[in-house]
């Protein structure tokens, strides 16, 4: 497999071929690119994240999962109810209800799973890896079409606060192809580079501190003392003559791969009916989420994924560091929420491998969408033969409660069948971000997904 890093925005993917070819494995791209993709990709995510990421070292031929998803706040406080602000969006053509505010903020975990890549599997030193993010926050960033699409949707709550002379310069939404301008990341990632504890013990942790206290937020210095990312084996899955290794929870990856059809040698009407059967979902929330898939070139490949969540509206003045909203997030919000435990999460970055070594890494963003965009690109590639770029491509439907959402090209037999069988059909007009995003580097090549602007590139 060539060398590659694919992504959610042509900077993000430029980082981590930079890396690579400075001598950089796979984590110390993932690193840089995520790094990079908190400056490129802040409708998104940001350095106040969370995540999740698979990492395989090629010499030892084992794969790992690394959570570094936000914790619930609270630690050392008496338990109080969170106050949120409600508001309805409009995505695309569903009105949303969010929830957000400073009390939506949830532990961040994403800088310290960052630092634990790096640490453990990374050889280049940690201020390298800022470096790239930096230098973008220093010259700031082409703000690409799909960008701002998902801007125009959701300028209620960036432009809410801090955000509006980031977003909305001059009292105008940023639209594409002008430059993404966030100067006080520059101040948040010297910190950063200078410790890469900054958010948790530092400087960063000091502002993110005071604004949570100031607006009525959860957030406790012991949350920040105690939190820590984990590192565990992946749930593993046989597939198309191979295993997959993904990780469980909210994200029903590993249950939908062991019901996934044979699709090689189906018609279209015939693959879309035997995934519909397979895709079912019990809800239909947004999520705003990225992911970057590495693969270097000793065959070491690393997935990482993170989200804001919407994003709370709140920025640290100065730093332009956009606060996560994971506690606003209803589709998370499972069972009962206790200070410095892990919120559940249904990211999913996954490798494929088979007799031959690894196959295939790759992740996706999309909520709820998550999972039928990433397992109907893996089925592409490794069951039905397709070259990446094809697979990530192809048109996508989505079984919501109470509709089937499907992109245009989706084999209209198949959906009028669906119609004949009682379901709602809604069509429509384009390839939409409300569909997923996924990165995915494998042997049948490299890609991004052309619905949230993403890009893939390999190495010279």
């Amino acid at each position: 497999m060539q060398a590659a890093v694919a992504g959610g925005h042509p900077a993000t993917v430029a980082t981590g071929i930079e890396i690579l070819e400075d001598g950089g494995n796979a984590a110390d791209a993932a690193v840089a690119a995520s790094l990079a993709s908190c400056v490129a990709e802040t409708v998104m995510t940001g350095l106040l994240a969370g995540g999740h990421a698979v990492y395989f070292d090629a010499a030892s031929g084992r794969a790992r999962n690394l959570d570094c998803f936000v914790a619930v706040p609270g630690l050392g406080e008496e338990p109080r109810e969170a106050e949120l602000i409600h508001l309805d969006v409009l995505f695309g053509a569903e009105l949303v209800h969010y929830a957000v505010g400073p009390a939506s903020c949830a532990v961040p975990g994403l800088p310290a799973g960052l630092e634990a890549l790096s640490r453990r599997h990374g050889r280049l030193p940690w201020r390298r890896l800022v470096e790239p993010a930096l230098r973008l926050a220093r010259d700031g960033v082409d703000f690409p079409r799909a960008h701002a699409a998902c801007l125009a949707m959701l300028a209620p709550v960036m432009t809410m606060n801090e955000g509006a002379a980031i977003y909305a310069p001059g009292g105008e939404l940023l639209q594409a192809g002008d430059r993404l301008e966030q100067p006080g990341l520059v101040a948040a990632l010297e910190a950063l580079a200078d410790d890469a504890a900054s958010v948790y013990s530092g400087t960063i942790a000091a502002e993110l501190l005071a604004l949570s206290a100031e607006r009525n937020g959860l957030l406790t210095p012991a949350d920040f003392d105690a939190y820590e990312p984990h590192w565990a084996d992946p749930v593993e899955v046989g597939y198309a003559g191979g295993r997959v290794a993904t990780r469980g929870g909210l994200s029903g990856v590993p249950e939908t791969v062991r019901r996934l059809p044979d699709l090689r040698g189906l018609d279209g009407t015939e693959r879309v009916l035997a995934l519909f059967d397979v895709f079912g979902t019990p809800a239909d929330l947004p999520g705003d989420t990225t992911n970057v898939s590495v693969v270097d070139r000793e065959g070491n490949a690393c997935a990482f994924t993170s989200s804001l969540g919407l994003g709370s509206g709140d920025f640290i003045p100065g730093l332009d560091l956009h606060l996560n909203s994971m506690l606003g997030e209803a589709d998370l919000l499972r069972g009962r929420l206790e200070p410095g435990s892990r919120m559940q999460s249904m990211m999913a970055p996954l490798l494929a491998l088979d007799a031959d070594g690894l196959s295939l890494a790759a992740g996706a963003a999309g909520g709820t969408r998550l999972r039928t965009a990433l397992l109907a690109v893996v089925a592409g590639i490794l069951d039905e033969g397709l070259a990446a770029a094809a697979a990530v491509g192809r048109p996508r439907f989505h079984a919501a409660p109470d509709v089937v959402n499907a992109e245009p090209g989706v084999d209209e037999v198949a959906l009028e069948e669906l119609e004949a069988r009682g379901l709602s059909v809604r069509r429509w007009p384009a390839p939409h971000h409300y569909f997923g995003g996924v990165s995915v580097v494998s042997r049948a090549g490299a890609a991004g997904d052309p619905r949230r602007s993403g890009t893939a590139s390999t190495t010279r």
